[in-house]
């Protein structure tokens, strides 16, 4: 095998710098493009990365990085772990993601701690595992065409399978990769790429011998490329001695959130520039970084700390910015220079000390009355019936909408018209409601381009992209804020829209709300201060947004904090002082709400049941929370929960309408567990992604669903 390349990235974006990838998507799932339109745009996008990341001077190429979809549905795909029910599909491939009329998708979680979603593999006794390389070998065969040969990127097996929970099934799959990294070397290929970032993550004594089975096996292959086993977001810790008494010649260290250690005789990727936020790199500290390691190994090769799919693609189409907040940042482009300049410095310098513990006086958790009170209080008040039906908030974007929206960012429509614009959607969307016969409405959400850039709009110390696109699943790109500097609300936000949606219906319309955590979660924030203190910033600005808004006339507010799982640290010894101050932040929060005023909060897509006890701290009156797309798998979990939850019983990623049957069979199923006083009726998440056709039609089945058992009770 050749010399590993001294400069390198795990990953790239693949969206398309202008969304590209989105796009096409979506036309051939409306059926205006066709497959082949779609691997074109593929295509198209694979071989700009490629020569782009080579006119940057970066040494090691990776391949196999593009999906049209999720990493892990493809490495599904690859070792033949496709469910027979999908075979008979059209394109089981999407009907994997997204589902069809009469099929539900696959479970949809978060990966790690991050706001990327991927599709949760289903492995059973009976899957069969066979190789089906047609993707990386074609992407491989793509570059060379190009003139560039490439490191092919895969999913591990011990993460994949443990993604599955199947880790029994390793023996099994081990042919699979065996039988990869078998072709990958007939075609040629030197260094093969697997990721294994659940070895940063507690493992058991278990886990860890399945990852020295693996790798001593596949690392034992006659013939094969050099492996390369790469970790990131966070300390490999017990998982790294295990590693590097395999076979494998080069680990992957995330120095940026992990330690240098000694790795002797291995070659170290060393993960020096964030892949997950859009500072700039300070060239000392990656200097001393690299330097405490090179002593420690064989070969170090210069790299980004993880994927840059997490970030946007490029700053330079950021000129709007303030340049002193320019001169800060770094997108994906910028990122892979940094990574190329570093290559070619000597590793001198001081070894970057360990960081000191800092010692954090509890925050003091705020409350309000007990919840018997509260419910008293809001039961006489609201007088809603048993089973009340809603929605989460947003309801379709429309283009008019969006079109409106840069219409008025470009100056060509009236700040006035836009008001009249949305206005007008609002009373649509609430005569929908009404029509539809859903007991507690919202306001659609028309004026919001996204749950958290809205209020990164209209806080300080937050800046907005216009094309710092990440992709978050399939087809949805979020622009994630940059929180640069101190958070305060110059003036109420939510509270106009709010009262306009109340003053048009005698329902109760809820006011719309993101929580702190969720805010500081998806966006890029500053390092120069605690997570926690940042967090605090913007939740006295949620308060005094609650406070507003109940001073307006809204009787119900709902403050979502669907990140508050994404952001639990992977290392059990770090998450129950995370939990404690999250959750004393949301309580602070919402805490001047009164008795009769109904908080609500929404989790959705983020394994939720395994924070319940945070979420019943969170003292939220009611809960909604995903359940549909992960079949009921929550209602294991909520037998001792004490307050109001609605677990959804409508999956909104994808296009199929649930049916009446199907509805009310996931009602029962929550009765079963639930005192019916305390049942919500509700989609998984927000309407926004769907068209008004589906949701019309979804909704419609909901409400005759809870109706139909409301009168059976």
């Amino acid at each position: 095998m050749s010399e590993f390349p001294a400069s390198t990235v795990l990953g790239y974006p693949r969206i398309g710098p202008d969304r590209e990838l989105k796009r096409a998507l979506e036309a051939y799932w409306d059926g205006r493009s066709t497959r082949e339109e779609l691997e074109r745009t593929g295509a198209e996008l694979r071989a700009a990365t490629w020569n782009r990341l080579a006119e940057l001077g970066l040494a090691g190429l990776p391949s196999n990085t593009f999906s049209l979809y999720d990493q892990v549905l493809d490495t599904a795909v690859l070792l033949g772990a496709v469910p027979e029910r999908y075979l008979e599909a059209g394109d089981p491939y999407f009907a994997m993601a997204r589902g069809t009329q009469g099929l539900p998708p696959l479970r949809m979680t978060k990966w790690f701690d991050t706001n990327y979603h991927y599709i949760v593999p289903e492995i059973g006794p009976e899957t069969v595992f066979k190789l089906d390389a047609a993707k990386p070998l074609s992407e491989v065969r793509e570059a060379r065409a190009l003139g560039h040969e490439t490191r092919p990127v895969v999913l591990g097996p011990v993460t994949f399978l443990l993604l599955a929970g199947a880790l029994d099934r390793l023996a099994d799959v081990l042919p699979c990769y065996e039988e990869l990294l078998g072709a990958l070397a007939a075609e040629g290929v030197e260094w093969v790429q697997l990721d294994e970032p659940a070895l940063v993550a507690d493992r058991t004594p278990a886990e860890l011998a399945a990852v020295r089975t693996a790798y001593d096996r596949l690392g034992g292959l006659a013939v094969r490329p050099g492996l390369f086993v790469a970790s990131y977001f966070g300390d490999l810790g017990e998982s790294l001695p295990v590693l590097a008494a395999t076979p494998v010649e080069a680990i992957g260290l995330d120095l940026v959130r992990g330690q240098a250690h000694s790795v002797l005789g291995k070659i170290v990727v060393a993960g020096v520039v964030s892949g997950r936020d859009v500072w700039r790199t300070s060239p000392e500290l990656a200097l001393a970084r690299l330097h405490a390691v090179s002593d420690k190994a064989g070969q170090v090769v210069v790299s980004t700390s993880c994927s840059l799919q997490h970030v946007p693609y490029d700053l330079d189409a950021e000129q709007h910015l303030d340049p002193a907040l320019r001169e800060r940042l770094a997108f994906a482009e910028q990122k892979v220079a940094e990574v190329v300049a570093l290559s070619g410095r000597e590793f001198t310098g001081t070894a970057p000390a360990a960081p000191s513990v800092e010692l954090i006086e509890p925050l003091v958790v705020e409350g309000r009355s007990l919840y018997q009170v509260r419910a008293a209080a809001q039961a006489g008040h609201l007088r809603l019936p048993v089973l009340p039906t809603t929605t989460i908030g947003s309801f379709p974007q429309t283009g008019e909408l969006r079109a409106a929206r840069a219409a008025v960012t470009a100056g060509t429509l009236s700040p006035a018209d836009y008001e009249r614009r949305v206005e007008q959607e609002i009373e649509h969307v609430i005569r929908l409601q009404e029509r539809l016969g859903l007991d507690v409405l919202v306001h659609g959400e028309p004026e919001r381009n996204d749950m958290v850039q809205y209020f990164a709009e209209h806080l300080d110390g937050f800046a907005v992209t216009r094309n710092g696109w990440v992709q978050s699943y399939g087809s949805r790109c979020t622009r994630p804020p940059i929180l640069h500097g101190d958070v305060s609300r110059p003036e109420p936000i939510t509270v106009r829209w709010a009262r306009h949606a109340q003053s048009l219906t005698d329902r109760h319309v809820k006011g719309m709300l993101t929580g702190p955590v969720t805010i500081v979660a998806w966006s890029f924030v500053r390092d120069d201060l605690p997570l926690r203190d940042v967090v605090r910033q913007v939740a006295d600005a949620v308060r005094e947004e609650v406070r507003d808004l109940e001073a307006a006339g809204i009787s119900i507010i709902q403050v979502d904090e669907p990140a508050l799982r994404e952001l639990l640290p992977l290392r059990r010894s770090s998450q129950e002082a995370y939990l404690e101050w999250a959750v004393a932040a949301y309580r602070h929060a919402t805490a001047a709400a009164g008795d009769r005023t109904q908080i609500h909060t929404h989790l959705c897509y983020s394994d939720a049941d395994q924070i319940l006890a945070a979420i019943d701290g969170l003292d939220a009156d009611v809960t909604t929370i995903e359940s549909a797309r992960s079949g009921a798998r929550i209602l294991e979990s909520v037998s001792s929960f004490g307050r109001g939850l609605g677990p959804g019983v409508y999956d909104i990623h994808s296009p199929r309408v649930p049916g009446e049957d199907e509805v009310e069979r996931l009602l029962r199923a929550t009765l079963e567990v639930l005192p019916r006083e305390r049942v919500w009726v509700n989609p998984d998440c927000g309407l926004k992604t769907r068209t008004y056709e589906q949701v019309e039609a979804s909704l419609a089945n909901v409400v005759t669903a809870a109706r139909r058992l409301r009168q059976a009770l």
